[in-house]
């Protein structure tokens, strides 16, 4: 879920604005994880919406919901110990959008689709393979999902460091109005003291480990 975050709003903004998320929405994740998005997603929907988030692992739906209440936003969300594959989000026809971050995320349109208002939704799912995103689309496609697009993602960390650039010596400005006399008493310099400018630049890794990622964007339309 912290790569869906990072992703996500890090997307130009006519992308991230086709969820539409504000106040009082009702948003629906599968995946919570540590709990990164949803926060995110908490502070756009308050005070009024509402955030239906699931996590498989018991461990971490019981630590993210303890989370929740420490930073006394536990009345804006329901955390949901269960398989959103097979139980769905335990809620319908109350969403006005829907996160996968899940490895089968095709196996969980189907409850997403009943999950989501009748007037429609935006739908957005992560996957860091192709063949993932290739059967989400066949998912999205049969359950009648309109829209559907995938863009890819790939989070690249740039070191910054601090340089020194000389700036450029054109020589003498020959438009100058001097007398033959005062330039030939001028001493040539032999080391030139150059101004120079000093600024911020960034470098890639020649190396990165990772990998690339997938964000599939559909809408459901009104039912």
């Amino acid at each position: 879920m912290e790569k869906l975050f990072q992703y996500v709003y890090n997307l130009p903004q006519d992308q991230f604005n086709s969820a539409r998320l504000h106040p009082p929405c009702a948003v629906c994740v599968a995946g919570t994880g540590s709990g990164s998005l949803s926060h995110a997603i908490l502070r756009t929907i308050a005070p009024t919406g509402h955030l239906h988030t699931v996590e498989f692992h018991q461990q971490r739906a019981e630590k993210v919901a303890e989370e929740f209440k420490e930073h006394r936003v536990g009345h804006l969300v329901t955390v949901r110990n269960q398989d959103v594959c097979k139980d769905g989000f335990g809620v319908t026809g109350v969403a006005d959008a829907v996160f996968l971050d899940i490895p089968s995320p095709w196996e969980a349109v189907g409850h997403a689709k009943a999950a989501m208002k009748k007037h429609g939704g935006r739908l957005c799912s992560f996957s860091p393979c192709i063949e993932q995103v290739q059967r989400t689309c066949e998912a999205l496609t049969h359950q009648g999902f309109e829209a559907i697009s995938t863009m890819e993602v790939l989070l690249r960390v740039h070191d910054v460091r601090t340089v020194s650039l000389p700036l450029p010596d054109f020589g003498p400005d020959a438009s100058a109005q001097t007398e033959p006399d005062a330039r030939e008493e001028t001493p040539p310099t032999s080391t030139p003291n150059h101004p120079s400018i000093t600024l911020k630049t960034t470098t890639p890794p020649r190396e990165m480990p990772g990998h690339t990622g997938y964000l599939t964007f559909a809408t459901k339309p009104r039912t």
